[in-house]
């Protein structure tokens, strides 16, 4: 065998092995409801961050496309095979600099003025509606309905723990939405200005859902704050996870909301209230009258002297 056809050989070997890593990285079509981009969310801010994430994100593949399309262009069209000589007198360039200073200072620009209103328009909580404690512990959720009356702990749905056991034999695949599922879901109102303020028990926790474009550090001793306001035909569940490795059962304290109407939500907060509020104290019979003591006349006989 010739040096050429062994050196052909190896490059067909190297390139299929290329290929088969490739491959192999690709996602299943079992997982191709996963993603790596943003989603646009159910309400109007996350719909903000998502257009705001898109803006960066074209941003940079044009300078990807501008940078890396020059640099190879040079490369190809300068190189030394085609007889290419440095040039070594030019030192400084007044336009040059004036181009490459002025140009970032312009796109800086076109990023920070979206990206400043939108981090405004995230941070006005004013004209709440409803006002909802959130606490992290280890590793479950508190929710407060704050003035209602009612709370919630939010935990691992039983499905889900049991198969996640060592030596359960539940096979994760058969349990719905395994390890994303919880016995309590954050009930909330579409339509409604909802106001978070979180803070944790023990250790960092973060409160992320990805459908509200929220992802807020839960820190013990302080209070964070968020907001959101579901789009009123957005009712249903929606899934999140805490996002802070917070401990050894860190994976297993999902967030889970249920969005309902209006009229449902009120119906849920006053059947919870009713649920929640402690029994009333029997009140005691009152005593019965005191009964004045008979008086007992004794007689005496007298005796004859």
């Amino acid at each position: 065998m010739t040096m050429k056809k062994l050196g052909l050989l190896f490059t067909r070997i190297s390139v299929g092995s290329m290929s088969a890593a490739v491959l192999a990285l690709l996602p299943l079509p079992a997982h191709a409801a996963w993603t790596l981009n943003m989603t646009p969310g159910i309400s109007e801010i996350s719909r903000k961050v998502y257009s705001l994430h898109m803006l960066m994100y074209w941003w940079c593949v044009a300078i990807a496309v501008v940078v890396f399309g020059w640099m190879i262009y040079s490369i190809v069209r300068f190189r030394k095979s085609q007889g290419a000589v440095p040039d070594t007198k030019l030192v400084h360039s007044t336009k040059a600099e004036i181009i490459w200073t002025v140009l970032p200072v312009l796109i800086l620009i076109g990023m920070a003025v979206p990206a400043t209103r939108t981090l405004i328009d995230t941070d006005d909580a004013t004209g709440t509606e409803l006002t909802i404690r959130v606490t992290g512990y280890q590793w479950k959720w508190g929710y407060q309905y704050v003035g209602s009356g009612v709370t919630l702990f939010s935990t691992l749905d039983r499905d889900s723990n049991a198969a996640r056991q060592l030596g359960s034999g539940i096979d994760p695949n058969s349990v719905p939405n395994y390890l994303l599922n919880v016995d309590n879901p954050l009930v909330v109102p579409a339509g409604t200005k909802v106001r978070l303020l979180l803070t944790a028990q023990d250790v960092i926790h973060s409160w992320w859902v990805p459908a509200l474009a929220i992802k807020k550090d839960a820190i013990p001793g302080f209070l964070n704050e968020a907001w959101f306001k579901i789009d009123t035909d957005k009712t249903g569940l929606y899934r999140g996870q805490c996002a802070e490795l917070c401990g050894r059962d860190h994976g297993f304290m999902p967030i889970v909301i249920d969005v309902r109407s209006k009229a449902d939500f009120a119906d849920w907060l006053r059947t919870q209230r009713a649920l929640q509020q402690p029994a009333a104290p029997a009140v005691p019979a009152a005593p019965a009258a005191a009964t004045a003591p008979t008086a007992q006349v004794t007689t005496s006989t007298p005796v004859a002297g």
